[in-house]
Parts: structure tokens; C-alpha cells; sequence
């Protein structure tokens, strides 16, 4: 019954009675009498309400003026970063010309399909796999998936497709803007005239790879760069200026469209010495040579040779056999293309005009005895006799004999016709001493061959070159002097070393380094650099004893063993050479030679492989080309 106090009753009547009002009045009189019905919240506890919005507002618009004002750069980027992509594009490499500006090398266009490493891998796994498939079925291809692979966290893009048909590039010009990740790009490549004939000089371009990257870590690894050759001597003027392109992508990687476009900008040429014709003839002459030798018992498919011009080391010409051809390597050439040449035994990447170290045989004859005028040790018309052989005893047992032969006696014989008929033992005499005549000792030999550029690079503007060798062992003996002395022993040269050395003769005692650019120009033409003849040594043999040497190698043509060259219309002055190599007597031909005797335009080198004697197959590809180019 206590509790009925708390409920409201209802007043079931329709109306009120007005005593009922004033009893109810009079009650809540004496209940707030009694206390209040609920206890009001305190103003402090508003202000603190009050305080803590404040504050929250505060640090909402703090935070939001921090992101808006101070990040927002920051986040702008990102969320463009997000949306736009910036692709490097290569620019068109410089063109090569030879000496009257014909055209060695040319850009076409072409197209490559190059995949964004992340917006690919940001795909689903099936997704990847049908957009390769579909890849596959316009150009056959099997290895997609192991070249993004292989890129994966090393570039941002990597190319999947090299040089693709115009044909099948349009069938990708329409759907490549569906697959994310995927575009096609439009570069030029590289397209070399008579590959085969000039690809020792010019060499060949190809994709960077990491080791290119530690030498030039502003490339990318799409970047063409120069191999071999002048591609690579020369690649930074060659490279030119890459450009850039912005595109937008959406939220999957695809291509919307391209937003900005910096052009590239084309590399600078060069003008070379060389002379597009008699590279040519010079290569054909010396192929069909080795065909003719090919029949022989020890058939021989290297040879190498070098035309220079006396007056400035420039490189007329310069062949090494085998050759190759250039162009599959920056098309791209596939692997079973490139083990077939690095496994070739004949070595067909091998330059052997600057690499190839051979015994000279006797085409030094004439240096040596440049150097016994100098020294004094005898003079141009002096005689020696030559009976075919010198003999010498061993100091310390008389009963043993050693004989150093020539080919055959030459009689009483003077510095003209030994070297005209290439008599070992007036060279024997001279190198080491004989009987009466001092000789000029190993190491007078060494110090001359030395001023000739011999056991030296010559510093040609091509990479690899080889020093050669002039031995220095410590146990050198008589003999070891007598077997340098007519180039055989401890000597090995470089047919370009000898071209050097023989035109340093021709020109009166300069020696030039050898050189093949002439000019860098431009892409108007305008000479950027033009490259001055430089100079290695000069004054090492005086002008009148070079002035005999001349004469001695002209006598050589005149009435030794270059009697054919009698019928050309220009005087030749030369040297053979045949030098022997290994333990099975073969042998290396060599002729060695410039043109006109008097005021000299061309010196040149032959050297054939265990061609043989020099002047059964040196010598008539040198009176082929000789024939060949002052005819013209």
C-alpha cells in the first residue's frame, strides 16, 4: 500500500473539478517547502564542456592546416605520383660518316613494347597471365615472364619486346591501352651500312646492363649504349640528350593519355679518316686471298690489315678477318646466335688489326737498321758478306758450334740490298755483333724499337688495343739477340704498331698516333671538335738516315722480293715479311709498304695468318689495293 504514493492516477472523469486545482496547487507549494523535485547542473561543469570542444575544434582545423598547408605539396605528388607516370624516351644516336660523308650508319624506327615493372606485378595473377598470353599470340615469344621477373626491384621498366614489325606494332597500338601496365614505345634503332666490312671499327650498340651502370649510373637500364668499337670510344658524344614523356594512368596502371612530352635531342656525329671505298676494297681483296689459301694444305681464314695516312695517323682503312655482322646486335640477336660467334675458333670479335700479337718477322729489318745508321754501327753503303750463315762458338766449350742460317749466301751485301733481298746474317751482324762489328746490343735494339712505338699501345681511339711484346727476361743470351734482330724471338707486335712505325719512316721521322675520328660535327653538320693530329714522338732518327731506309725499302720493289709491284703507276716502297710461329714451321706473311715513294699519301699492312711467304700472298693483295686506289 506504501507504493501507490508513487503512481499517477489517471482521472478517468471528463472534467476537473476546481478545488482539485487549488489542492494540487497548495501540494508542490509544500514540496518545495520541503526541497526541490531535481538539483540543477553547475555552471563550472558547462564551462569545462565548453573548454573541451574548443579544444577538440582546434586541433581538427590544426591538423587539417597541417595536411592542407604545411604536407600539401607532399600529398599532392604522392596522389599524382599515383596517377602519372614519367617514362624516359632514348634519343637518336649520332650518325657515322667516313672521310667524304658518306653515310656508315643510319637510325630507322622502330618499336619496342615495354612493360612498367609495379603496374604489372599490381595485377591479379590471372589477370598477368592473360595479358601475356595475348602478348604471345601477336609476336611468339616464350620468355615475358622470366625478363619482368628478372627486373623486378632493379628497374621501374623493362623492355619485353625489341624491335616488333610496323605491321604487328599497330595491332598493339590498339589494345595496349587495355592492359595495365603495358605500352608501346617508338625508338630508333641502330642500322649499319656493310655490317660485316666495318663492324671492327664502328662495333655495335646494346641495352645497358648493371656493369654499364657502375661505369654510368645516370643511365637507365633501357638506355642504348656503345659495346665495341666507336660506339662505345665514343658513346657520349654519340648518346645525345634523352626526353621524357608524362602520362596518366588511372587506378589500374592503364593509359589514359599523354600529358607532356620533352623531345630528345639527337647526339653529335663523327667524320672519320677512313675511306668508305678502299675499306671495301681492302676487305674484299684480303677475303678473296684467304679463299685462294683455303685450298692449301695449311689453310689459313685470319688475316688483318691497315692503311694509314703518313702525313697525319689518320686510318684509311682497317679489316680484320673474320669479320661480323653488327646488325643482330642491336636489333637484339639471340642467344644461340651469339654462343655460335663467341665459340667460333677463329675468333671473329677479335680486332687483330690492334689485339693480334704476331712475330714480326722481317718487315722490322728496316727499323733495325734505322737504328745501326743512327748508332753508328755501320754505315748505308758499308758491306758485310753473307756466305748463308754465321757460326759462333760457346765461350766455354769451343767443341760446341752454334749456326744461325739465312736462306741463302748473298755475297758481299750492303744495308740496300739486305734489306731489298732480306738477308739474315747482315741483320744478325748488325743486331749482335760479328767479327769485327760491334752491333747494337739487346739493349739498343729495345730503346729503338721502343722510339718506333713497339711494346706500346699506339693510343688509337678504339678500345682493346694490345702492347705487344719486347721480351725482358733475364737470361737473354747472343743468340736471343740475333733472333730479335730479324723479328723473330722475344717480339710480338701489332699489325697497327708496324703501320705506325713504317709510316713514322715514310713521313721523315714522325710518329703520329693512330687516329680514326676526324671531326665531331652536329645534327646540322656544324664542327663541334676538330680532333688535331697528335704527335708521339718525333726526332728519334735523323731526316738523312731515314732518307737511306726509304731508298733501301723502294730497292726492295726495284730488284728484291716486291719485283711486281714495278708495273704499278706509282713508285711502292716496301718490305715482305715471313715470320715463323709455333714448333710446326708455318708461317705468318706480312708486306709492309707506302705509297708514293716520294710525298707518301698511304702506308699499309698485309698480314695473313700462316698466310706463308709475304710475297706469295701479302704482296699481291697490297699491288691490289695499291692498283686499285691511286687508279681511282
Amino acid at each position: 500500500m506504501r507504493l501507490k504514493k508513487y503512481f499517477i492516477k489517471r482521472q478517468t472523469r471528463e472534467n476537473i473539478e476546481a478545488e482539485e486545482i487549488f489542492l494540487d496547487a497548495e501540494a508542490v507549494r509544500s514540496i518545495e517547502a520541503k526541497g526541490k523535485l531535481e538539483n540543477p547542473i553547475k555552471h563550472r561543469n558547462f564551462i569545462l564542456f565548453y573548454i573541451v570542444m574548443i579544444i577538440g575544434i582546434l586541433c581538427l582545423f590544426s591538423r587539417t592546416g597541417y595536411l592542407q598547408i604545411i604536407k600539401g605539396d607532399y600529398y599532392e605528388n604522392l596522389a599524382k605520383g599515383n596517377r602519372l607516370r614519367i617514362y624516359n624516351s632514348i634519343a637518336p644516336r649520332g650518325i657515322i660518316y667516313d672521310r667524304f660523308n658518306n653515310p656508315l650508319v643510319y637510325n630507322t624506327p622502330s618499336f619496342d613494347l615495354i612493360a612498367d615493372v609495379a603496374d604489372f606485378y599490381s595485377n591479379p595473377e590471372d589477370v598477368q597471365d592473360e595479358i601475356l598470353t595475348k602478348i604471345a599470340e601477336i609476336v611468339p615469344v616464350s620468355d615475358l615472364r622470366e625478363k619482368i621477373d628478372s627486373a623486378y626491384n632493379k628497374t621501374r621498366q623493362t623492355i619485353l619486346i625489341k624491335g616488333i614489325e610496323h605491321a604487328d606494332a599497330l595491332v598493339f597500338e590498339t589494345v595496349v591501352n587495355e592492359w595495365p601496365g603495358i605500352r608501346i614505345q617508338q625508338n630508333a634503332q641502330r642500322q649499319y651500312i656493310l655490317g660485316p666490312y666495318f663492324s671492327h671499327i664502328i662495333g655495335y650498340t646494346g641495352e645497358v646492363n648493371e656493369s654499364d651502370l657502375e661505369k654510368h649510373p645516370d643511365y637507365f637500364l633501357n638506355d642504348e649504349i656503345g659495346k665495341i668499337g666507336l660506339e662505345k670510344q665514343y658513346q657520349d658524344y654519340l648518346r645525345g640528350q634523352p626526353g621524357q614523356e608524362q602520362i596518366e594512368v588511372d587506378s589500374s596502371g592503364k593509359t589514359q593519355r599523354i600529358i607532356a612530352n620533352k623531345p630528345s635531342q639527337p647526339g653529335n656525329g663523327l667524320v672519320l679518316f677512313v675511306d668508305k671505298d678502299l675499306q671495301e676494297k681492302l676487305y674484299q681483296s684480303l677475303e678473296n686471298m684467304l679463299k685462294k689459301l683455303s685450298g692449301t694444305k695449311d689453310s689459313t681464314k685470319k688475316a688483318a690489315a691497315v692503311a694509314i695516312n703518313p702525313n697525319n695517323g689518320g686510318i684509311l682503312a682497317l679489316v680484320s678477318l673474320p669479320s661480323f655482322n653488327n646488325n643482330p646486335f642491336a636489333q637484339g640477336i639471340s642467344q644461340e646466335d651469339l654462343n655460335f660467334l663467341e665459340n667460333n675458333p677463329n675468333e671473329p670479335f677479335m680486332n687483330r688489326v690492334l689485339a693480334g700479337q704476331y712475330p714480326s718477322g722481317s718487315i722490322i729489318k728496316p727499323l733495325i737498321a734505322a737504328a745501326a745508321l743512327e748508332e753508328n754501327i755501320i754505315s748505308a753503303y758499308q758491306k758485310i758478306n753473307c756466305n748463308g750463315v754465321i757460326s759462333i762458338g760457346n765461350e766455354y766449350n769451343p767443341q760446341i758450334v752454334y749456326n744461325f742460317v739465312d736462306s741463302k749466301a748473298h755475297g758481299m751485301t750492303n744495308m740496300f740490298k739486305a734489306i731489298a733481298e732480306s738477308c739474315n746474317v747482315f741483320f744478325y751482324t748488325i743486331g749482335g755483333g760479328y767479327k769485327d762489328i760491334e752491333g747494337l746490343g739487346v739493349d739498343r735494339i729495345k730503346k729503338y724499337l721502343g722510339y718506333f712505338g713497339l711494346g706500346s699501345i699506339t693510343g688509337i681511339d678504339l678500345p682493346n688495343e694490345k702492347s705487344g711484346l719486347i721480351s725482358n727476361k733475364e737470361d737473354w743470351y747472343l743468340g736471343d739477340t740475333y733472333h730479335l734482330s730479324i723479328g723473330q724471338g722475344d717480339l710480338l707486335v701489332t699489325p697497327l704498331q708496324m703501320a705506325s712505325a713504317i709510316a713514322s719512316i715514310a713521313n721523315g721521322g714522325i710518329l703520329y698516333q693512330p687516329q680514326l675520328v676526324d671531326k665531331i660535327i652536329d645534327e646540322q653538320g656544324n664542327i663541334v671538335e676538330d680532333i688535331q693530329p697528335s704527335i708521339i714522338r718525333q726526332g728519334f732518327i735523323s731526316e738523312d738516315n731515314l732518307k737511306e731506309i726509304r731508298k733501301a725499302m723502294r730497292e726492295t720493289v726495284v730488284s728484291g722480293s716486291a719485283q711486281s709491284f714495278l708495273s704499278l703507276p706509282i713508285e711502292v716502297a716496301g718490305k715482305t715479311g715471313t715470320a715463323q710461329f709455333g714448333n710446326n714451321n708455318k708461317t705468318h706473311a706480312w708486306f709492309a709498304s707506302f705509297a708514293p715513294y716520294e710525298n707518301s699519301q698511304i702506308a699499309l699492312i698485309i698480314l695473313i695468318e700462316g698466310g706463308g711467304e709475304g710475297h706469295l700472298s701479302a704482296n699481291p693483295v697490297a699491288k691490289e689495293v695499291y692498283e686499285w686506289y691511286f687508279s681511282k
